[in-house]
């Protein structure tokens, strides 16, 4: 267990906590502050009083520094703040007017009772701008009380004052003086920690403004952006209806026999570098990226506005994707293909899950293009009907097939080879021969 501080280094740290609020801190930092002034100051006084002989006493200034300093050190030792700042008030409001009443009058006190708008002033800083009101009432109160009182009584010639005029004129100008210094140095100290907390709390805004992108950049990596909008404004379930949505998959040809022979760092690596650049060749295109499974890349276009004609984006982005994978692997020395199904029609898209939860698309359509990829060839891209109608006139397809799908029974695929005119055909594997009837039934 750490060693509980000292007294003395308390009172140099203000007593401040590590859970105290910055506002904490600054009242704290402020009233000790002040009370060190006021302490200096009535030191001063007091070498300037026996300096002066026995003209004048010097218990009052004293006396001061006895109150002072033992309200400090009670505050210290126990730490309890609300009494301390009551007391110190307290002492700053009443003392320079019991100190005036005690030599006499205004002229033989030297306006001593300026002192008394400490008081105010730190109530204004260290309790706030309503909780000080009662403390400048009171200043005012005190000092019409006090003038009225020496107004009536001049008029008795009941006040009287052995204070030397000359002794008086000079305490005026120190009166005056010190008050205006230590209210100056009081202020200047305040505005100088407010504009540290201030520069604090800026700095720290502004590191909460990075870690609030970051965690937005992780957010849209997760999520579509009108979705994650909508997912941090309420609870509600997030489930849409798209009538038509243009879905992809693409899978590693025996990659799992690839992977096999590789450390696990290096199939990872091998995966994030092919994932990557088809993320950024989706990206590109408006895409979004729906997931990963394994060795499988899901994507789909018209989810949202990024993307125009989201069909022939799937269709131009299925054919740099194969292009790109054939060069990337005769550069490396590997053999990797991908075989790719594309699929259009009505999805729903949602978020599922409370925790860790992921965006999913459902359908018929997903299930089609899903299981056309899974029975294509490698470096092939085999497209269902309603595909092929929205983009025969801009891409070359082979003629049709027919492959029996599961639940889906005779289905007709184009395989894609190309946009019309473009080289993505020129460099496209030739034909394969697909039989007319292949029985898949057994596929999931």
């Amino acid at each position: 267990m750490p060693n509980k501080p000292s007294l003395l280094h308390r009172l140099r740290t203000a007593c401040i906590e590590l859970g105290d609020s910055e506002e904490l801190r600054l009242q704290k930092s402020l009233l000790v502050f002040i009370s060190g002034l006021v302490s200096i100051a009535g030191a001063i006084w007091l070498l300037i009083y026996w300096a002066l002989g026995p003209q004048l006493s010097a218990s009052l200034p004293f006396y001061l520094q006895i109150v002072v300093a033992l309200n400090l050190l009670v505050f210290a030792r126990w730490g309890n703040f609300d009494l301390f700042r009551i007391t110190q008030l307290a002492i700053l409001l009443f003392f320079p007017f019991i100190a005036q009443w005690a030599l006499g009058d205004f002229i033989a006190a030297s306006g001593l009772i300026l002192w008394g708008m400490l008081a105010p002033v730190c109530a204004l800083l260290c309790l706030g701008v309503r909780e000080s009101m009662p403390w400048f009432t009171a200043y005012l109160v005190l000092t019409l009380i006090t003038g009225g009182a020496d107004y009536f009584l001049a008029d008795f010639g009941m006040v009287t004052s052995s204070v030397p005029r000359k002794v008086s004129v000079l305490f005026f100008a120190l009166n005056f003086a010190t008050i205006s210094t230590m209210v100056y140095l009081f202020l200047r100290f305040a505005i100088r920690e407010r504009n540290h907390t201030q520069a604090m709390l800026e700095e720290a805004h502004a590191r909460l403004e990075v870690e609030q992108a970051r965690s937005e950049r992780l957010l849209l990596n997760v999520l579509p952006a009108p979705v994650a909008a909508r997912l941090k404004a309420s609870d509600e379930t997030i489930a849409d209806g798209f009538a038509e949505a243009t879905v992809m998959f693409a899978d590693i040809v025996n990659f799992t026999e690839l992977a096999a022979g590789m450390p696990p760092t290096e199939v990872f690596a091998l995966l994030n570098h092919v994932f990557g650049k088809f993320d950024d060749m989706a990206g590109v295109r408006g895409l979004e990226k729906i997931k990963t499974i394994g060795d499988a890349y899901m994507v789909a276009g018209g989810l949202n506005e990024n993307s125009k004609d989201p069909c022939a984006a799937i269709a131009d982005l299925a054919l740099h994707m194969r292009d790109w994978l054939a060069e990337d692997s005769a550069l490396h020395g590997r053999s990797l293909q991908v075989r790719i199904g594309i699929g259009t029609g009505p999805v729903v898209a949602g978020v599922v899950g409370r925790k860790k939860f992921i965006y999913d698309l459902w359908g018929d359509t997903v299930n089609l293009a899903s299981r056309i990829s899974s029975e294509s060839h490698p470096s092939c891209i085999q497209c269902d009907a309603t595909t092929f109608a929205r983009l025969k006139y801009r891409f070359v397809f082979e003629d049709p097939v027919t492959l029996r799908l599961k639940g889906k029974g005779m289905v007709s695929v184009w395989r894609l080879l190309g946009q019309n005119g473009g080289k993505s055909a020129s460099i496209a594997p030739a034909a394969s021969h697909y039989p007319l009837d292949i029985d898949v039934s057994g596929v999931d």
